[in-house]
């Protein structure tokens, strides 16, 4: 990767700063701080949930996975990837969490009223026809975004000139099934059948799984987007 970004904090504040900046409104989307995986936590977390974001510390067998491309992908059942899941390649370096959160946006965004005339708004019709491959390059080039993008970063506590092994990737029900999507992967990645309802309880399973193949490791986190 040839341009990078100063990180984003894994911080609600953070995030909703940033998104509600872009054309989020403000008065019916938040972030928030999952505090556990086990279903009394999960009751905690707001509804109805939109998405989820999900920080984990990449490892030598991510590495191995990336290389071997898109073989991680899966079509569950059998059935092929849905044409409606919003997704988009990551080229720029540290740029994970505002990938992330316009993977999460993308996908609920006949949900959301985006801002008329808002970033976020022209920046999903510019986009709505273009391929992974061809988002990512309209993103690395977009200056507005990447102004966006630092002062967020700027908003947080972490150091720009400490580098970064977390990696942020998304959560969304698209078409009744459960998507992983990860800026680094060529394509989503399909963990099954989920509904808006069972969106958070789904994802927490994938990143039970997920932080058991790491358990010496802190540094996870988990938020849910969530409508007010």
């Amino acid at each position: 990767m040839g341009k990078r970004w100063i990180p984003l904090e894994a911080n609600p504040d953070v995030m909703n700063q940033f998104m509600w900046g872009l054309g989020v409104p403000e008065g019916e989307v938040q972030f928030c701080d999952v505090y556990g995986l086990d279903d009394e936590l999960l009751a905690m977390v707001p509804q109805p949930v939109l998405a989820v974001i999900f920080l984990y510390p990449l490892t030598s067998l991510d590495e191995e996975k990336e290389e071997l491309g898109a073989s991680g992908a899966s079509t569950a059942g059998g059935k092929d990837l849905s044409k409606k899941v919003y997704f988009t390649k990551q080229t720029v370096g540290n740029a994970c969490g505002t990938v992330g959160v316009i993977h999460a946006i993308g996908n609920v965004a006949s949900q959301i009223k985006l801002v008329e005339g808002s970033y976020f708004e022209k920046f999903y019709k510019k986009t709505a026809d273009m391929d992974p491959i061809q988002r990512a390059a309209f993103l690395e080039e977009d200056d507005e975004m990447e102004g966006a993008h630092s002062v967020a970063a700027s908003a947080g506590d972490t150091d720009a000139n400490v580098d970064v092994n977390e990696h942020f990737v998304c959560f969304s029900c698209v078409d009744g099934e459960l998507y992983e999507l990860d800026g680094r992967k060529s394509q989503p990645i399909s963990h099954g059948p989920s509904s808006p309802e069972t969106l958070l309880q789904d994802a927490a399973k994938v990143i039970k799984a997920r932080i058991a193949e790491n358990p010496n490791s802190m540094n996870f986190n988990v938020m849910a987007l969530s409508k007010k």
